[in-house]
């Protein structure tokens, strides 16, 4: 069977991953077989997720009527009711449900109706609290297939400890980073010199390494030193895989979803307030503005090299008429050309404008001139992906060290 669990957490504490680890180990003290703990990670640009928009399954040999009930017992002794935003689903399904559900709760969006459809169709059990809203989740972490996969251990707290400081070695996560990179990825951020695997709000994980497989995510954890977790997961996933992007044109974009949209620069990147960067991309007559927000820290300085007539791939969520920048590829340089007014052959001064399509006139001399001074700039930037950096990077978002994406 497939045990599938959502929305139990709230921006206050718990995590459903915790509550299916917890789950995990009640079902093999009833002699049942946990062949695989799974998290998937669905559309990060849902209004209403709790925090990262993850759903669990367990790949379970065993009764499911006893499945069933556990699950659901463990959801009303753990999940954060209070919250208004918490509500949580709990399927279980003897068979796999259409994946079609899982792609779509991965790269758009799903109404609970869908979801029952989906369960009804399978023959599965399924039980809702509150709004129900969980069933999505859950049901599309049942019915998900992952054709890139990688993993993550997941370390948890002593309850006792839920809301306090968190006691990991910083030390020793550098450590762990450049031992096992490009085998392991985000477990610190090197170049801004923060810790990315550990969290801050007051929820049950102690740390998160993930990695390309169970051996080097637990090489990783290895060399961490820490406070005593009160116990370990090792979950398959989709974090790090680009699951949540669809191809896209500029001029065809929906609000709240994952684009990969080719188009070239139509104008120099500009420098907002509170150090946000913005540039357009043209695709025929249709434009849209692309963003590199200040968390995105030193990737605004790659955006900012960018030309009028640079051909890129823009890549992010569409969101309030703009692709928020997950990382891009300049796909064709441009020439970077800088017009300016002449220098006046007699008298070696500065032109200015005589007016529209009336070339350059010397104030001093009065000379004429048609045509501007053309320089051209070298370029320090080249052909490649640019990424922004972890601190800043989506669950989802697939890190250059696994592979570039293919230029289409």
């Amino acid at each position: 069977m497939l045990i599938g669990i959502d929305d139990t957490d709230s921006p206050g504490g718990m995590c459903t991953t915790y509550l299916g680890a917890v789950l995990a180990r009640r079902l093999i003290r009833e002699h049942m077989r946990v062949r695989e703990a799974r998290l998937a990670r669905l559309n990060p640009n849902v209004t209403f997720k709790t925090r990262g928009n993850a759903a669990i399954a367990l790949d379970v040999e065993g009764d499911p009527d006893r499945g069933f009930e556990l699950a659901c017992a463990i959801v009303e002794e753990l999940a954060d009711f209070s919250c208004e935003k918490t509500n949580p689903g709990v399927v279980v399904a003897e068979k796999r449900p259409d994946p079609a559900f899982y792609q779509r709760a991965v790269t758009d969006f799903c109404e609970i109706d869908e979801a029952i459809a989906v369960l009804e169709a399978a023959g599965a059990r399924y039980r809702g609290w509150k709004n129900r809203r969980g069933l999505v989740g859950a049901t599309a972490a049942v019915a998900s297939v992952f054709p890139d996969a990688t993993y993550e251990v997941l370390a948890y707290r002593e309850p006792s400890r839920w809301g306090t400081q968190r006691e990991v070695d910083r030390e020793s996560l550098f450590a762990a980073e450049e031992a096992t990179f490009p085998h392991t990825w985000d477990t610190v951020d090197f170049a801004n010199q923060v810790v990315v695997c550990v969290p801050h709000t007051p929820d049950p994980v102690l740390f998160g390494i993930r990695g390309e497989s169970p051996a080097w995510v637990m090489s990783a954890r290895s060399f961490i030193e820490s406070e005593k977790p009160a116990l370990e997961q090792i979950w398959v996933t989709n974090q790090g895989t680009d699951a949540h992007l669809v191809p896209g044109t500029c001029g065809a974009l929906r609000e709240g979803i994952s684009y990969r949209v080719r188009g070239v620069v139509a104008g120099r990147p500009a420098t907002g307030a509170g150090g946000h960067v913005s540039f357009e991309i043209r695709d025929g007559d249709a434009e849209v503005r692309c963003m590199a927000y200040e968390p995105t820290k030193n990737f605004r300085d790659t955006v900012r090299e960018l030309v009028p007539g640079d051909a890129i791939i823009a890549v992010g969520s569409y969101k309030k008429g703009s692709i928020n920048l997950e990382k891009m590829c300049l796909v064709s340089p441009a020439r970077d050309l800088r017009t300016q007014a002449p220098l006046c052959t007699v008298c070696s001064k500065r032109m200015t404008s005589a007016g529209k399509d009336k070339g350059y006139k010397c104030r001093k001399c009065g000379g004429h001139a048609m045509d501007p001074e053309v320089d051209e700039i070298p370029r320090k930037l080249t052909a490649g992906w640019y990424e922004v950096p972890p601190t800043a990077r989506r669950h989802l978002a697939k890190p250059l060290c696994r592979g570039f994406p293919e230029i289409s």
